[in-house]
């Protein structure tokens, strides 16, 4: 007779509890042991609760190939599901084996468990694993379906509510109790205040601050105070809610004539724009992309987008300030070239149209796009080619927690709320999106290239930068311990069949088998392998915070960056008030409406899962379990680094902390 202990796990949720049946098999080279249900004194499949049972077979069933859960209803009780953790198993040889699980079981579901030691395809052995292996992935191709969300966008799951999405995807309870209070709260006090709906006008300045009363941050109420100033308006390109799109100008554009004699009083000393341009302190915005795009009608008037420049100036205070503005691509009478000598008002008015386009770049494509809407299509590659065992799904599963559902919330909001109300309008985004994606290359979703590309290596306080290549390191030297450890040879990486075709499968429905994106359809090495899977980590955790955390700190004051203006732009110089600014924001209830999106699409909720964070069992090799060790090691130092310098920072940047940074899309 031999006897095995079975330790099974539940879930901490509150609703992860079961009163069904469970029952358990074992599964071994040498045979199997009877269905066996597990039912000890008291309850057993409580919150949180580990319990152990004894299942007894003849002899020894040999190598434990799989654990198989069967869940039955208890006669009278409705059905709820349970949520698994893992199943441990002692062995009558000493051995003890873990089996994770980590998924909610239903009422006659079958779930077959394999140990937890990770493995490849040509390392299988046994023709049951194979064929296990085999059904994963086929159920994952069943299961998650890619679909055409639009023509010339990167691909999407199937799932259109979140009532549709199987047990697996939905939030947390916790999280989607705080999303649902939060809405009510807003609603409530914009309702209170009598906002919801209004259509009048904004007539003083100080008015705006009163639609949040309990919804202020230190940064929000600093971008109040000094939206006006030169040196914070450049500071936002380098360290807002979008520090994408700003780079060194090596030559000014043919269709941007700014002049000596225009910027030379902004210049230090007897400084030229040549030489300025030379010494490589002159960067460009361009909005080129927005160029013939039709935006939408507004009260029966169609709207401006000024698909324009922008051109600052890194003083020797190390200040990056705007020196020139033009608000379209082609010179002309009525499009003349703004400069801070221009009255307050025309200069002002300039700057909001800029930052109306950098934010219609940034919503879309930067933080939609580029972050949401690509790690879906990681997350389903990785459901279609790669069984739970092996190597790259256990080290990239924890970063694709909640982004399904998070983007079916996002999808609604963004998509059908905020592009809408755009100046733009929803087509008008989804068109910008399109384009973007076209001229998307590979190099730009890595930060370090990204960075060079864009000739912004030695901008000083440049801390997205700093920060972001910290953490885009510590997350390389992670995986690459981590991948070398799997993969010793570039061998190893070329012969691994469910790989290329997980590569193949983004390369066709992330950029859509664009060659020119630069993006691999097939991994030749190890070194190509650690640069892409860092890449993946990095654009759900940092990447994300980076242009998610600071949308309410920067543009729930619209005066700052509005998605909406309704006025035409500034066309002759002179003819503005301060009251022409006001008049360019949306009404009182778009304003309010606007903030209170924004609100709910950056807030931080309890149940954050910080960077680094291994909360799931899923390796069983002591190496790894120590990489992991030495990679939150590294980000608490960073912590460390981070806290110390923002201390002398009159706005401190934090959106990169590793405490702050989440572990997944998951808002």
């Amino acid at each position: 007779m031999a006897e095995y202990q079975v330790e099974v796990s539940t879930g901490d949720m509150a609703e992860a509890r079961t009163w069904d049946h469970i029952s358990v098999t074992l599964m071994g080279t040498k045979g199997q042991s009877k269905k066996t249900e597990l039912n000890g004194w008291g309850r057993d499949f409580g919150v949180g609760h580990k319990r152990t049972y004894s299942v007894k077979t003849p002899s020894s069933l040999g190598t434990l190939l799989l654990v198989r859960l069967d869940k039955e209803a208890v006669i009278l009780l409705p059905e709820n599901e349970w949520y698994c953790r893992s199943v441990r198993v002692c062995t009558p040889e000493g051995a003890t084996l873990l089996f994770p699980c980590y998924r909610w079981i239903s009422r006659g579901e079958l779930v077959e468990l394999r140990e937890a030691k990770a493995t490849k395809l040509l390392e299988e052995n046994h023709p049951v694993l194979k064929e296990h292996r085999q059904r994963e992935v086929k159920e994952g191709k069943e299961n998650y379906r890619f679909v055409v969300f639009e023509e010339g966008l990167p691909h999407r799951s199937h799932f259109k509510t979140l009532e549709e999405l199987p047990s697996e995807l939905q939030i947390s309870s916790i999280r989607g109790a705080e999303i649902n209070l939060n809405k009510v709260l807003i609603g409530l006090e914009l309702k209170i205040k009598d906002l919801v709906g209004s259509e009048e006008r904004w007539e003083k300045e100080e008015d705006m601050r009163k639609i949040f009363r309990f919804k202020k941050t230190p940064l929000s109420e600093y971008v109040a105070d000094h939206w006006r100033d030169d040196d914070f308006y450049g500071s936002q390109f380098l360290n807002g809610y979008n520090p994408m799109v700003i780079q060194r100008c090596q030559q000014l554009p043919p269709n941007f004539p700014v002049t000596n004699e225009m910027v030379q009083p902004f210049l230090d000393g007897a400084h030229s724009l040549q030489a300025a341009v030379k010494a490589g302190n002159i960067f460009l915005y361009d909005a080129k992309v927005f160029e013939g795009i039709t935006s939408r009608t507004y009260n029966g008037r169609t709207l401006h987008v000024t698909p324009g420049f922008c051109l600052f100036y890194l003083n020797s205070d190390e200040q990056l300030k705007p020196i020139a503005i033009q608000l379209h691509q082609l010179p002309a009478e009525d499009n003349p070239i703004f400069l801070p000598s221009d009255s307050e008002s025309d200069w002002l008015l300039a700057k909001m149209f800029i930052n109306n386009t950098v934010v219609m770049e940034h919503q879309p494509v930067h933080h939609l796009m580029n972050t949401h809407l690509l790690e879906e299509v990681f997350f389903i590659a990785t459901l279609h080619n790669l069984p739970t065992v092996h190597p790259m799904y256990k080290l990239l599963i924890p970063h694709f927690h909640g982004t399904i559902p998070m983007n079916v919330e996002s999808l609604t909001i963004l998509h059908e709320n905020i592009f809408e109300m755009t100046s733009l309008g929803n087509k008008g985004c989804v068109e910008v999106m399109r384009r973007k994606l076209s001229e998307l290359t590979y190099n730009a979703l890595c930060l370090p290239e990204n960075i060079t590309s864009r000739g912004l290596d030695s901008v000083p306080n440049f801390y997205y930068r700093d920060d972001g290549l910290k953490l885009w390191a510590i997350i390389n030297s992670f995986v690459q311990a981590v991948v070398g450890h799997y993969y010793p040879s570039n061998t190893e990486v070329q012969n691994d069949a469910e790989l290329q075709h997980w590569i193949k499968e983004i390369w066709t429905h992330g950029f859509l088998a664009n060659a020119k994106s630069g993006c691999p359809n097939n991994f030749s090495s190890v070194q190509e392998l650690v640069k892409f899977i860092t890449m993946v980590i990095f654009t759900a955790s940092a990447q994300h915070a980076a242009v998610n955390s600071g949308q309410y700190d920067y543009t729930s004051w619209l005066l700052n960056a509005s998605l909406l203006l309704v006025s035409p732009p500034p066309s002759t110089k002179g003819q503005s008030t301060m009251q022409t600014v006001l008049d360019a924001l949306p009404n009182v209830g778009d304003t309010s409406k606007f903030a209170a999106i924004i609100w709910l699409l950056s807030d931080k909720y309890s149940d954050l899962t910080p960077l680094g964070s291994f909360s799931d069992e899923r390796f069983d090799d002591p190496a790894v379990t120590q990489m992991m060790k030495d990679f939150q090691a590294e980000l608490s130092y960073l912590e460390e680094v981070i806290t110390e310098r923002n201390t002398g920072l009159p706005v401190p940047y934090t959106y990169l902390l590793p405490s702050r940074v989440e572990n997944s899309i998951a808002i």
